[in-house]
């Protein structure tokens, strides 16, 4: 079970990759997080994760090319890795056997 250690946030943000594909950049990710998830993301705890999962294999980067709007700066797109698809997988085979091993009455719970 250790083979994939994805916490949630990481989870998140591996999808929100996935999700923006070629396009998925610091900046574009955060926002994209932010609309669909209605989640406030700090540049840091995001730039941890993203570093932290390319580090662990499941992403990988390159710099875009050099922009005067950004002061010169190239933006770094983030591509998930055959390893990073494959920890999405599990995690996704963890929850969907977990949510169908709950009895329906564990969930037939009404409001108060």
């Amino acid at each position: 079970m250790k083979k994939y250690q994805l916490g949630e946030f990481e989870e998140i943000v591996l999808l929100t990759v996935g999700v923006l594909y070629d396009e998925a950049y610091g900046v574009g990710i955060k926002e994209e997080i932010q609309t669909r998830l209605k989640r406030k993301v700090s540049v840091g705890a995001l730039q941890s994760a993203l570093r932290r999962m390319e580090k662990k294999g499941y992403l990988k980067s390159r710099e875009g090319e050099a922009n005067a709007k950004r002061g010169g700066k190239p933006k770094r797109f983030f591509v998930i890795t055959a390893y990073g698809r494959e920890a999405l997988e599990y995690s996704k085979d963890v929850r969907t056997q977990l949510w169908n091993a709950i009895p329906e009455v564990a969930l037939d719970l009404k409001m108060v």
